[in-house]
């Protein structure tokens, strides 16, 4: 048996309350935890009561000890009755367990036990774990007398409670069934104090690992239990505003500075700002200078970039350094000059770091100033550099354009490094729709052979994407009406091109004319009134593009041939660039239709852990990350940081909230574009990825969790790392937050003349497209692949893992329609008479009064959804591996999915894909056949096609008419039901005349080729 014990010492309670007559509780404390219950004694009328009491609780199987919980109940003792008045709880998880030496008492604010239970205070404890030898087991005594026998007695020392498990309970476990649970009071053995040991579970330490989590188990009401490593896990980190303790913040005994983050760690940095030098020396024997400084904290070393030939350079760059990670007392600014075998040293700047100042906003900006440089002799010089050196936090101003000491390389720190690992946001484009359609054209004549009448046709392109309408009869004044719709993107750079063509030949086509018109002249609409007469426009056709450019040639134009069209920027529409099911942003393009934000979202990214290095370098396995998140126009990208599987980000961002049916996407990747020189072709890698729907977070709450980062790749799934993040949702106006649920999803545009779906998608992807360019040209940009990932581009091509995905998800959906066909077919066979009655008589009472179906309906479905309360999740849902079908997919499947479009696999796998394709599709065939079928048999009820069946019927719907005139329609109901759930004695096994009936009926599958 193992010698591991859980030690619990009950400390204090503050601010206890319980509602009754006299407004006064006498608490007592229960603890439980595998399957062990342990009480403390009662303090009587105290609602702040100190007890200073101490158990010991075995360990069973300490190899799960970090999934089980302790919890402590807190009750109010009453002597008139045996009812316990529930105060508050207080759930620990394992992971918080840590050994003797390292525990502290802490306060854990009590919890509701249920929605309408109350509670109010704190409860002291100090939590530990120990395999001390002198605590010897011993047999638990039972205490069988009212815990009013103990009366409080003041104690200076702890008293302290030795209970071991019986053995029958470790066999009981061993053999599946559930060991009985005692509850004991506390006894007093003497024990001695115990030594700091070491029993192998310093892995539980926090020191410089991140915070240990604990996996979730929610008991609610799932389809499936996810393996232990794909589950979101919950953490208690400390962040800036304090502990967080089941999503709330336990404030410590100090109060966070002002201007700290308080869903991050607080990381103390020392930045360096290097303005600029004057008056520097000439070194080099040409007598110029080619200066460049370089700033070092111990092992630490920034350099900025050097300039040619100048004495007095301006750098005003910033460097970061970790005051957790300097391993020197003293900061050292170094000017040297830049030399083709041997730097020159030129002057130097010490401080010491215990004489700099902190800052933290809203503080201003610490001024730069100006210090004298010294040679090596220590001697001062009369050339200077203008620094500023401060302490602050990650809320500095600075940290956004700081080069970070995790992230510097050995080589100097050129624009190109800087500008792919610095922390960046980035705004996306507002896009809007922008509907053409061409009406007609006059006098458009072939210039080669003006005896000839044109076929024309009109392309209109702008800039990747390019239309055309149908060509024309033979005429110099075509007409077409085709109407277009294409995607532009604030500022509207790129004009819009006509071209009238004549189709002279099946392949070749001669131009006729062209226009150009800038999307600045064209007029904006919000409404339905978009296509109205007065949108019409004429424009003249010239020969070139240049031509149809100046403005003042068209003017001269007295004769030329014209194109009417309309064209209208549409801001009534929202624009898609990602699929609607996990949008962000759900607002139209005219910001004057946009409505004041409810909320506020805000993401603290905290750290990550990488299990499978990216990359190799110096011979061992590592990775450069950095964190992209994005929700509504807004993309934010952490900082890079370098050569660490567990990097630390800390960094937190927030957003405006318009509506809470919008998802947040996080995704982490491999730099692979950080080094000098790159020549650009690397891509960055995918780690995992992380969706939070907005509408399944609590408001004011703080959701702190591990989420495991999943790749799907041709090899297999991988679970490439863990992404720890704090998020909390904050609603600033709860009445607008309801009213959203009541609103349209979509702007009233998409129903008042809504896009077809095909035209959808091709819009979808432009959009995507014009995203994905204007990111690029950010600086440091946001590459293609990137924003591929998050977008999950690929989605909209054929994957057999998703059919089957998809297909499982449907019929889970109907599984309930199912388990109730199930459940009615029991009740009709009898298997449970006392059901079956039951049944009769409720079905009976709803009969004989109709009014009550509909309020028991509501009502039933208002207790299940009170009774599933208890089971809601206790954090946002995940990438679900099982749903998504990815843990039983072969390699064939996933090498599909993966290849490209059009494919570029050999012939035979081509056909071998194709033939399992064709066996998929024949069984959907199938099934739509048959479904079909059984619609048409309905229709030929009343359609003679069969004269016999149809007379029949007719024959049966006039009886059954005269029946139903004369006899109540409750005798009619009654007399059906009780029919339906008739005793199996009167039943037959073979099918019933009406269903004989209608399976004889003809369907359109015999006309079928």
């Amino acid at each position: 048996m193992s010698n591991i014990k859980l030690g619990v010492e009950v400390i204090s309670a503050q601010g206890l309350f319980q509602r009754d007559k006299h407004n006064s509780c006498s608490p007592f404390v229960e603890l439980k935890f595998d399957n062990q219950i342990f009480r403390t004694t009662t303090k009587p009328n105290d609602p702040n009561p100190v007890w200073h009491e101490c158990f010991y609780f075995v360990v069973s199987d300490p190899s799960v000890l970090s999934n089980r919980t302790l919890d402590a109940h807190v009750y109010s003792y009453q002597n008139e009755s045996d009812a316990k008045p529930f105060l508050g709880k207080v759930r620990v998880n394992g992971t918080s367990f840590v050994p003797h030496s390292e525990a502290a008492p802490f306060n854990y604010p009590l919890e509701k036990r249920s929605v309408f239970s109350r509670a109010r205070g704190e409860l002291g404890l100090r939590v530990f774990i120990t395999d001390d030898p002198s605590i010897t087991p011993s047999v638990p005594t039972r205490v069988p007398e009212p815990p009013q026998a103990y009366s409080p007695s003041p104690r200076k020392e702890p008293v302290k409670s030795v209970i071991t498990a019986d053995a029958s309970m470790a066999t009981d476990e061993r053999i599946g069934t559930k060991p009985k649970t005692h509850t004991f009071h506390n006894v007093s053995p003497l024990v001695k104090q115990q030594p700091m040991v070491n029993y192998g579970i310093h892995e539980m330490r926090a020191g410089p690992m991140p915070p240990r989590v604990v996996q979730v188990n929610s008991p609610g009401p799932s389809l499936h239990q996810l393996p232990p490593d794909f589950s979101v896990k919950e953490t208690s980190p400390l962040l800036g505003g304090g502990r967080i303790v089941g999503g709330r913040v336990v404030r410590g005994t100090q109060r966070p500075a002002s201007g700290t983050y308080d869903l991050v760690e607080e990381m103390r940095f020392l930045y360096v700002r290097v303005v600029k030098a004057r008056d520097l020396p000439n070194r080099d024997l040409t007598g110029s200078l080619d200066p460049y400084v370089e700033v070092k904290v111990g092992n630490f070393k920034g350099v900025t970039t050097h300039f040619n030939k100048n004495s007095d350079p301006e750098w005003n760059q910033v460097f970061a350094f970790a005051r957790d990670n300097l391993q020197s007392n003293f900061l050292e600014v170094v000017v040297k000059d830049k030399d083709i075998v041997l730097d020159d040293f030129v002057g130097i700047v010490k401080f010491d770091l215990n004489e700099v100042q902190s800052r933290a906003p809203p503080d201003s900006p610490l001024a730069p100033e100006w210090y004298r440089l010294e040679n090596k002799k220590g001697e001062k010089k009369n050339y200077e550099i203008m620094l500023a050196v401060w302490v602050g936090t990650q809320a500095d101003e600075a940290f956004g354009d700081a080069t970070f000491s995790d992230s510097l390389v050995s080589s100097d720190s050129s624009n190109i490094i800087s500008a792919n690992l610095r922390s960046k946001v980035y705004h996306s484009p507002r896009l809007w729709y922008l509907k053409v359609k061409i009406l007609e054209a006059q006098d458009v004549i072939i210039m080669s052979d003006k005896s000839r009448l044109p076929e024309a046709f009109v392309r209109i392109k702008i800039g990747n994407q390019m239309l055309k309408t149908k060509v024309s009869q033979r005429s110099m004044n075509p007409k077409w009406g085709d109407e277009f719709t294409f995607v532009v993107a604030e500022p509207f750079e790129e004009p819009m091109v006509i071209s009238v063509e004549d189709h002279a030949a099946p392949n070749k086509d001669e131009p006729v004319g062209k226009a150009v018109i800038h999307l600045t002249d064209i007029e904006k609409c919000t409404d339905d009134r978009a296509h109205g007469p007065h949108h019409g426009r004429w424009v003249h056709l010239e020969d070139s593009i240049s031509d149809a450019m100046d403005a003042d040639k068209a003017k001269k134009v007295k004769f030329a041939s014209r194109l009417h069209y309309r064209a209208v920027l549409d801001g009534g529409y929202h624009v898609f660039d990602e699929s609607m099911y996990y949008s962000s942003d759900l607002r139209p393009s005219a910001r004057q239709l946009w409505k004041s934000p409810i909320g506020v979202l805000e993401l603290g990214i905290l750290n990550a852990n990488v299990f499978h290095s990216m990359k190799t370098r110096d011979g061992k396995g590592t990775a450069d990350t950095y964190v992209v998140a994005k929700y509504g126009h807004k993309w934010v990208r952490s900082r890079t940081v370098i050569n660490s599987v567990n990097p630390k980000y800390n960094e937190q961002y927030t957003w405006e909230v318009f509506d809470p049916a919008t998802v947040l996407t996080i995704c982490v990747f491999d730099n692979g574009h950080f080094a000098a020189g790159n020549s650009g072709n690397n891509r960055d890698q995918p780690i995992g990825k992380v969706r939070i729907r907005l509408s399944t977070l609590q408001t004011g709450h703080i959701y702190t969790h591990a989420y495991p980062l999943l790749v799907l790749q041709p090899p297999g799934l991988k679970k490439r790392g863990e992404l720890h993040l704090a998020v909390r949702f904050t609603c600033t106006s709860v009445s607008s937050m309801l009213m959203k649920y009541t609103k349209p999803l979509l702007p009233k545009m998409h129903y008042i003349q809504p896009l077809p779906e095909s035209q959808q998608e091709h819009l979808r992807a432009h959009a995507f497209n014009i995203i994905v360019t204007r990111l690029g040209r950010s600086e440091p940009p946001l590459r293609r692949e990137v924003a591929e990932y998050m977008a999950d581009s690929r989605s909209h091509l054929f994957s057999m893992r998703r059919s089957k995905a998809n297909f499982n998800r449907f019929t889970s959906v109907f599984s309930g329609v199912v388990s109730v066909w199930k459940w009615m077919e029991q009740v009709c066979t009898w298997r449970t008479p006392v059901t079956t009655a039951l049944v009769h008589v409720l079905y009976t009472m709803l009969v004989v009064f109709p009014e009550m179906i509909l309020p028991t309906v509501f009502l039933y479905m208002a207790v299940i959804g009170m009774w599933n309360y208890r089971f809601k999740p206790r954090f946002p849902p995940h990438m679900d591996a099982k749903l998504s079908g990815a843990e039983s997919v072969n390699a064939d499947e996933l090498d599909e999915e993966f290849d490209t479009f059009p494919t570029t696999k050999a012939p035979d796998f081509v056909k071998m894909r194709y033939d399992r394709l064709r066996s998929v599709a024949g069984k959907v065939q199938s099934v739509a056949g048959d479904i079909a079928a059984q619609g048409e048999r309905v229709q030929a009820l009343l359609s003679w096609r069969d004269p016999r069946a149809t007379a029949i019927f007719v024959t049966f719907c006039f009886f059954i008419a005269m029946v139903l005139y004369i006899t109540p329609f409750k005798l009619v109901a009654l007399l059906s039901g009780y029919y339906f759930m008739r005793h199996p004695k009167f039943r037959y096994r073979i099918p019933s005349a009406p269903f004989n009936f209608f399976r004889r009926l003809p369907a359109m599958s015999d006309s079928m080729l």
